[in-house]
């Protein structure tokens, strides 16, 4: 009776699941400690008796009832307790590694090549069930080491690990360049579809991680490929870059040429002259340097562009441009001014509706005159004329528009006889 133990604790380490006292031998009212996140099982013969929970207990054949009875059965109550206490570690141990023991093969959903993975992470257990742990498990071993747990799951761990994973990356199509950013949810489904194995032996899967994807840079098929996923996206992302570069020098040249115009308004401004007068000295500039500046076209075209320009500036253009070109074909400016340069024949230019038109000859102008097309009053011009005058005022046209004596409504009387 030298031998028996006292007080009985646990004396392991946080990374053991189950702990065996080395004391079998326990007299009445031996104490025992049990701490928080631990629960001890009594164990005798190949079963699981008495358990208790955490807290301080003094051992009775009260609080010991299913030892009691078997202990009593055997020795006829003549000796002390003696049986196998085992300590369970209920707490959840974190960062358990797992790494698969050989290579994935599969075919690559996206682009359908076959290629090999390998994978790793950790894991988070606990204790769910002592007893089925106990019984199942760890038997007549003196402890249950993480490591140890891990070496006795690690067949079907592997297989359905790789079977799951395959069949996971299959389903979901996962393109295997981009499987990194797949990570959390191939690790929550593999949690949920693992779960149940541990949970057969008492132990609870808390928590699965899938941290590292093995591939297999050093196959040439796998980086050809990889090169040909790559390459799509740098050609996307290139495209958009020149895209965005167009954009932004057509914005930059539209600023510029709103700077410029803007630029241009503000000197126009200062010096008095408007965008309609600057084409008017552009047009004058261009006919005073025209080849056929003797082309009745070419001057009707630079009088007419004139016609936008305001009015002071355009008698002015319009003098600079009969300077310039030494002689004109065309009227007059309807305008009073300086007087019109000599027309060759008797032809008469004439004003219809404010604007100069003709030559015209004598005959044309009776004709437009019995038409009612020219009247007494319409303006007309001629060469020798000092400006524009009213056609009856004119001696060559006033014999157009002479009205006939009205015929006698009745003969005259007779003349006396001689």
């Amino acid at each position: 009776m030298e031998n028996v133990f006292q007080v009985i604790k646990y004396e392991g380490d946080n990374q053991t699941f189950i702990w065996k006292h080395p004391i079998e031998d326990f007299n009445t009212g031996t104490q025992l400690i049990v701490h928080e996140s631990q629960e001890v099982i009594f164990f005798m013969n190949g079963q699981a008796l008495d358990s208790f929970p955490p807290g301080r207990h003094t051992l009775t054949s009260q609080n010991v009832p299913l030892v009691n009875k078997f202990f009593n059965r055997a020795t006829d109550d003549r000796t002390p307790f003696h049986c196998e206490v085992y300590f369970v570690n209920l707490v959840e141990q974190m960062a358990i590694k797992w790494g698969t023991d050989s290579k994935v093969e599969f075919v690559e959903p996206t682009y359908q090549f076959p290629i090999q993975i390998g994978a790793s992470g950790e894991m988070n257990l606990r204790v769910a069930e002592p007893r089925k742990l106990l019984i199942k498990v760890v038997g007549t071993e003196r402890a249950l080491s993480q490591s140890a747990l891990v070496g006795k799951f690690r067949a079907f761990l592997m297989t359905r690990l790789k079977t799951f994973l395959a069949t996971l990356i299959r389903e979901q199509r996962t393109n295997i360049f981009q499987i990194d950013e797949r990570l959390t949810d191939i690790s929550e489904a593999l949690h949920q579809r693992l779960r149940p194995d541990f949970g057969d032996y008492g132990v609870a899967l808390e928590r699965f991680f899938v941290t590292t994807i093995v591939k297999p840079e050093e196959e040439s098929n796998y980086q050809r490929f990889k090169q040909l996923h790559f390459r799509q996206y740098a050609d996307v992302a290139e495209a958009k870059l020149r895209q965005q570069v167009g954009v932004i020098e057509q914005q930059t040249q539209a600023q510029k040429m709103v700077i410029e115009a803007q630029g241009l308004a503000q000197k126009r401004s200062l010096e008095g002259y408007t965008y309609q007068d600057e084409r008017g000295f552009d047009v004058a500039d261009r006919m005073a340097t025209n080849e056929a500046v003797g082309q009745f076209t070419n001057v009707g075209i630079g009088l007419g562009m004139l016609g936008g320009v305001s009015q002071p500036l355009a008698g002015t253009l319009q003098g600079a441009l009969a300077t310039a070109l030494g002689q004109t074909s065309a009227a007059p400016p309807v305008s009073k001014g300086s007087p019109p340069p000599p027309l060759p024949g008797l032809q008469f230019h004439i004003v219809v509706d404010g604007k100069a038109t003709g030559p015209l000859t004598l005959d044309a102008l009776q004709q437009m005159a019995q038409s009612g097309s020219v009247s007494r009053l319409t303006q007309v011009w001629r060469q020798g004329m000092a400006g524009w005058q009213a056609a009856e005022g004119v001696a060559e046209l006033a014999p157009l528009f002479q009205v006939p004596p009205p015929a006698p409504s009745s003969p005259p009387p007779v003349p006396p006889s001689p």
